[in-house]
């Protein structure tokens, strides 16, 4: 038995796209939550829902350790929680319920429940934590577990909201961050099965990642960008204490690579020189990917990231439009992004797109000049959406009076366009896998390229990616004129045959 059992929402189960994928991750806000009451003496178990097949497993769990207090803490580094997905938020109150059936006190934290206090507190949760989570909750478990609900005074809890008997809501002044990142206790990874995840890893990727954080928050001004939790504050690790988190899951899990979840890796001035050099020293160098700016990307940036260990940076191209860029107050350039690719792919550090399409005002033009960015740059994978108009932004306020009645996506794969767009929300699905297939078309001839001037020895691989070839170029011609017709534009012409005629060329 435990007297607080930890959970959170986001099943990858119930998410086919990221399912199909496969590359779970522990719940990293949810153990930093575990450890840090663990810590001050409470008695902690998790139910970790990415693995969990269905929200039978919460009820299973609630009747072995018989919980006192129900806690779902959100984990606020996967990003997906914080897209605030339809699916998730009926697992969160399906989950809400089985615990008050359990006679649990339920308390809530997460991006969600912060934007629905009501809908949440309608299906049974006695508290939710507004903002970072750690110490409200420590403050409001201390005095749930010494008084009784009815004789304590809530007011005195920073960050924190209830429903009151008459219905309304109290919500109390909003809480501190925490400005020394390294005063909270590593995640309790003891409670993951992370067994499992090694499995999972190897047998579908052959090498075995787990997930860091060195950060909190981003200071910039992304105007589509939502930011229940930390708003614009931005909080960061001693390298010192990352490097530390470092040798311990090297020395108790072996990890063959790492993904660091912040919004953006290495901000501060002269954090990631001292990082690489530590990690050297320390002899603790594991290939990781992580997440830039494309303005933050100079030679010395680059350098460092090289030697401690880089292997990916994703970043969040979004446009090759400058217009659109500045509509999103992006504050990065076109030129930006052109410059840091070149630089990441001259240091062989492998270079990811987050593409947005559907931006209020973006036209076809617009399009043309991302797709052209794309292949200008070649980046080595491609993620796309489209604009996703969050509560709490200056984006969400333009187009809210365009918003039907779906204001948030069922799953990752929905790319619903939820408000008046320029085209219809046909065009954007159509365009997406327009995107996708030009991508992996170009993307495998310049790998047969490469492969022959290598004289690569690897024949079915190379079989394959010449069979996808054709497949790709086909399919992408078949989705561009179906994206033209939805325009009523021009058909494409054939002289595009011209990326197929490059194979055959080399």
């Amino acid at each position: 038995m435990s007297e607080i059992l930890f959970g959170q929402p986001y099943y990858l189960r119930f998410d086919p796209k990221l399912y199909a994928a496969m590359q779970p991750y522990p719940p990293l806000g949810t153990l930093y939550a575990a450890s840090y009451l663990r810590e001050r003496g409470h008695s902690v178990a998790l139910f970790d829902a990415m693995l969990a097949h269905s929200e039978h497993e919460w009820v299973r769990a609630l009747e072995i350790h018989a919980p006192r207090f129900a806690v779902l803490f959100e984990d606020s580094f996967n990003y997906l929680s914080k897209m605030c997905l339809l699916r998730m938020r009926q697992a969160a109150l399906v989950m809400i319920r089985a615990a008050k059936a359990h006679d649990c006190t339920v308390i809530v934290s997460g991006s969600d429940a912060t934007d629905h206090l009501a809908k949440y507190f309608a299906n049974g949760a006695d508290f939710i934590i507004i903002g970072e989570g750690e110490i409200t909750l420590a403050e409001l478990l201390d005095a749930l577990k010494h008084s009784e609900r009815q004789s304590c005074d809530w007011h005195a809890i920073t960050g924190l909201a209830w429903a009151n008997p008459d219905g309304s809501i109290t919500r109390t002044a909003p809480r501190d961050f925490i400005r020394n990142l390294d005063i909270l206790p590593f995640p309790a990874w003891d409670l993951a099965d992370i067994a499992s995840y090694r499995k999972i890893w190897r047998e579908r990727h052959g090498y075995f990642s787990m997930n860091l954080v060195t950060t909190r928050g981003c200071p910039y001004h992304c105007n589509w960008c939502a930011k229940p939790i930390y708003g614009q504050r931005y909080s960061v690790r001693s390298p010192e204490n990352v490097v530390a988190e470092m040798k311990l899951l090297q020395s108790r899990y072996a990890p063959d690579h790492i993904e660091f979840a912040d919004d953006i890796f290495g901000l501060k001035p002269g954090w990631l020189e001292r990082f690489a050099a530590l990690v050297v020293q320390e002899n603790v160098r594991i290939p990781f990917k992580c997440l830039l700016r494309a303005d933050l990307v100079n030679d010395r940036i680059v350098v460092a990231l090289k030697r401690a260990g880089c292997e990916t940076v994703w970043m969040g191209a979004e446009s090759g439009s400058q217009k659109i860029l500045d509509a999103m107050e992006k504050g990065q350039s076109v030129e930006q992004i052109y410059a840091a690719a070149e630089r990441l792919h001259r240091a062989a550090i492998r270079v990811g797109f987050f593409l947005q399409f559907g931006y209020s005002g973006e036209d076809r033009s617009d399009i043309e000049n991302t797709l052209q960015m794309v292949r200008d740059c070649k980046p080595d994978d491609i993620g796309i959406s489209v604009s996703y108009p969050l509560p709490g932004t200056k984006f969400y306020a333009r187009v809210e009076e365009s918003l039907g009645e779906k204001k948030n996506w069922f799953d990752s794969n929905d790319l619903a366009m939820m408000y008046h767009g320029t085209y219809a929300p046909e065009f954007y699905r159509t365009l997406y896998h327009v995107v996708h297939h030009e991508f992996r078309m170009r993307r495998a001839i310049d790998t047969l390229v490469r492969a022959r001037r290598l004289r690569a020895r690897n024949r079915l691989g190379l079989a394959r990616l010449v069979a996808s070839v054709p497949y790709h170029f086909f399919r992408w011609q078949l989705t561009r004129h179906q994206l033209a017709a939805l325009t009523n534009d021009e058909r494409p012409r054939t002289k595009d045959l011209h990326s197929l005629s490059f194979f055959f060329r080399h």
